[in-house]
């Protein structure tokens, strides 16, 4: 029989701070920008679990949701509405970025017997910014994806907004704790894509009679590859409503 994947969702809040003690403040506030800002700032990080597994031909699940919610809520007490710089042990010696918090959920919940084979864990900072661990990974590397928007003219189409999903794959900085530098992504983003592309018409931008969704996110793609600060491109999704979206992946 096929592996289905199953996921779970799950809210908690939680406070971190970015910084390296033995760096100044003018390294530490270059590196990590207003995360550096202290006392510290809180999140209500949105935690997506996917699990793996067949089904039970008994129950006609993978798993049964009741265990997963139970063992999603008995780990996320230990992080709620913690600072995790100062209140828990496993941030003693690494950042507490989105990158090195997934992987450390995933230790906990790869380890529990009940929830199946646990197969991706995303975690979300807010609406625009998560990172992602998966099994085939494994444990030095991760995902993170940036969202933008930008608002440009398309043929036969009003004005429209276009969410722009960024995503950049590689190991984790073992000093930064990060995949890649957000700051400077947001850059090459800004001048690669929103300034050209903003309350443009995208057919006179493009120099093309039509501009078609498949080929204006491949135009992003070929616009932002190999230019990332740490990481790879790894994907680029285009969302232009709730019902239509492009991805490409190279």
């Amino acid at each position: 029989m096929s592996l289905v994947l199953l996921t779970k969702r799950i809210e908690f809040a939680a406070a971190h701070r970015y910084l390296r003690a033995e760096w100044d403040e003018a390294k530490n506030r270059a590196v990590f920008g207003h995360c550096y800002n202290p006392p510290a700032h809180g999140h209500n990080y949105l935690l997506e679990v996917t699990v793996a597994g067949e089904i039970d031909p008994k129950t006609g699940m993978v798993v049964n949701l009741f265990d997963l919610k139970r063992v999603l809520l008995d780990m996320i007490e230990e992080f709620d509405h913690k600072n995790l710089n100062l209140d828990m042990p496993y941030f003693k010696d690494r950042i507490p970025t989105s990158e090195n918090f997934a992987h450390v959920l995933w230790a906990k919940l790869a380890v529990q017997q009940d929830i199946g084979t646990l197969h991706t864990i995303r975690l979300c900072e807010d609406e625009d910014l998560y990172a992602q661990v998966t099994a085939a990974d494994g444990l030095e590397i991760a995902t993170v994806t940036k969202r933008y928007t930008f608002n440009a003219v398309q043929e036969g189409h009003q004005g429209r907004d276009w969410d722009c999903f960024v995503t950049i794959r590689g190991k984790i900085d073992p000093a930064t704790g990060m995949v890649t530098d957000i700051g400077a992504l947001d850059r090459l983003v800004q001048d690669a894509v929103i300034k050209p592309f903003n309350r443009q018409d995208l057919c006179q931008v493009l120099g093309s009679d039509t501009v078609s969704g498949e080929a204006l996110t491949k135009t992003i793609w070929d616009r932002l590859v190999g230019k990332s600060t740490g990481g790879a491109l790894h994907s680029v999704r285009l969302v232009s409503n709730r019902d239509l979206s492009f991805d490409y992946a190279g």
